[in-house]
């Protein structure tokens, strides 16, 4: 099953997999964020569209997930319970899918007894109706979903229809807070302390001003107190049309440059390598990035490549996907089960353009998807959004096509 959501919305395509009692994984990936909607969109040169896994076993949902390796909404609930320490030892787990790394960790914690299930239960129907909170918000994208092995271990198992109908009410709600609250995202800063004081109980009070600091996030606080984020809005939303709270976009927020290192970025050469069975690309990447200041190692061999990728170590890999006995979705697959390549950026390089093909991109977790034929610039801007600028700077681009296969 796939399609558009302007076929289809988010909420008859649960309902739909409920009703059929199937196992397996939803895919959505947004187009751009909805007018009103939860979902703040990044702002970047190739931006990474928004997009979510959903878990199910016989039409229920086990798991949901923002499609990220990021810990942090993980680590959050752990800050509850005091156990946000222990993500920092535990090893990489191979309990869950490559799509659900939080997951994975989450059994790891309760094995070793620092959660306890109830906890664990806990946690879990959070993660869930966070996301459907942000999917039932989505109007525009496209889906699909496909029926496999469910993710296991289950802990527990939540019924949609219940689910649907708290948080479709919650969602009417929050539209009610446009235009001064638009994203669960946004960080509350208090402009008029004095005001806010008296009209808030000290107890209430203190709480707000301890996480109004222009860094956590409403949907963050949400997390720590134990509460939905609709409530965390309720509570300030009089403030905030009132000017005594400010809402900040953590997408707005100013990258601060540690200047007491001016020197440290010039001392590395950024390491690239590019595995393509084809010779005239590989030759033409190596030559524009070596130009560029990244020293850049081109691999033929994708069977060979694997074990140069782990001596080279380096920062960013471009990996074709079409090639011989070994594809590129299985080396990216194989190199994000290694803690060594879990966070390297992975660049998918193909001829071929299609949903299905960003979809699997999207499975083995790769960090871009670059269609050939692509210029020199847009081969550069993709390379300097994961590791920076190379260590030569300012040579003229010669705008060389790369053929697809």
């Amino acid at each position: 099953m796939q399609g558009n959501l302007s076929e289809i919305d988010i909420r008859s395509i649960l309902q739909l997999i409920n009703l059929g009692q199937r196992t397996g994984e939803l895919f959505v990936e947004a187009y751009r964020s909805s007018v009103g909607s939860n979902i703040a969109e990044p702002q970047q040169h190739f931006p990474r569209k928004p997009s979510w896994f959903v878990f199910f076993f016989s039409g229920q949902i086990i798991y949901a997930t923002p499609n990220t390796d990021s810990l942090s909404r993980l680590r959050d609930y752990l800050h509850r319970y005091k156990a946000d320490k222990y993500l920092e030892t535990i090893q990489v787990p191979a309990v869950a899918s490559v799509n659900a790394p939080e997951y994975g960790y989450l059994w790891v914690l309760l094995e070793k007894g620092i959660l306890t299930p109830a906890q664990g239960r806990s946690i879990i129907y959070n993660l869930v109706h966070e996301t459907l909170f942000d999917l039932l918000s989505l109007r525009r994208g496209a889906f699909i979903f496909e029926l496999g092995a469910p993710l296991t271990p289950q802990l527990t198992t939540l019924e949609v229809s219940s689910l649907l109908a708290k948080i479709m009410k919650q969602i009417q709600e929050w539209n009610q807070f446009s235009p001064y609250i638009h994203s669960a995202q946004q960080c509350p800063v208090i402009s008029g302390p004095l005001q806010l004081q008296k009209a808030l109980k000290p107890k209430i009070y203190n709480i707000l001003s301890r996480w109004s600091d222009g860094q956590t996030s409403m949907q963050q606080i949400a997390r720590y107190l134990n509460r939905d984020v609709l409530t965390v809005a309720k509570a300030i939303y009089p403030f905030v049309q009132k000017g005594i709270v400010q809402l900040i976009d953590k997408s707005s927020e100013t990258t601060i440059v540690n200047k007491s290192k001016p020197l440290e970025r010039e001392t590395k050469i950024s390491k690239v390598v590019c595995i393509d069975d084809d010779l005239v690309i590989q030759k033409t990447v190596k030559s524009i990035l070596n130009q560029h200041g990244y020293e850049t190692s081109s691999l033929s061999d994708p069977i060979k490549a694997l074990g140069e990728v782990f001596r080279i170590k380096p920062d960013l890999i471009l990996c074709d996907i079409a090639m011989p006995e070994l594809d590129g979705y299985e080396i990216c697959a194989m190199l994000r089960n290694s803690t060594a390549f879990r966070q390297t950026p992975i660049i998918m390089l193909t001829g071929i353009e299609g949903f299905i093909d960003r979809l699997k991109a999207r499975i083995v977790r790769a960090t871009h998807y670059l269609t050939k034929p692509f210029v020199e610039s847009e081969l550069l801007m993709l390379v300097e959004k994961y590791i920076g600028p190379g260590l030569v700077e300012g040579s003229q681009p010669n705008r060389i096509f790369l053929n697809p296969k």
